[in-house]
Order: structure tokens, then sequence, then C-alpha cells
């Protein structure tokens, strides 16, 4: 089911952004809007801090870490 939704008080440049992207694409402003809207919402979560050092490579060993200031 379609629901209707009213966004109030745009900034006339951030309107204005709206318009032209949406004349680059050949749609609607309003059409441009739900593509904005449904590309923004349907991103892949964030991953986890687990999941990013998992990725990381594997470079160096762990005395290219050591050091002693003295």
């Amino acid at each position: 089911m379609a629901t209707n939704l009213v966004v109030r008080n745009v900034e006339p440049e951030v309107a204005q952004a709206l318009k032209e992207a949406a004349a680059r694409h050949g749609r609607s402003a309003e059409a441009e809007h739900r593509e904005i809207l449904r590309v923004a919402l349907s991103r892949p979560g964030r991953r986890s801090f687990k999941d990013v050092l998992a990725d990381m490579p594997d470079v160096g060993t762990d005395e290219d870490f050591n050091f002693r200031q003295g």
C-alpha cells in the first residue's frame, strides 16, 4: 500500500538541487525524491568493527609494531 509523504520547510537550495537532479534523470521531482529515499533506505547495514578488522590484510609482523622510546 502506497503512503503519501509531505516534506515541509525544505531550503530553496535543496529544492532546486532536487529539481535539477530530476531533470538530469528525466523524471519528476516527486519521482526523484522517491528514488533518493529508496536508495538511501535500502543500503546494506553498517559492518561491525570485528568484521572490518577481520578483513584487514595480514601485513608485517608483530615486531614491526614493537618499538621502545628511550
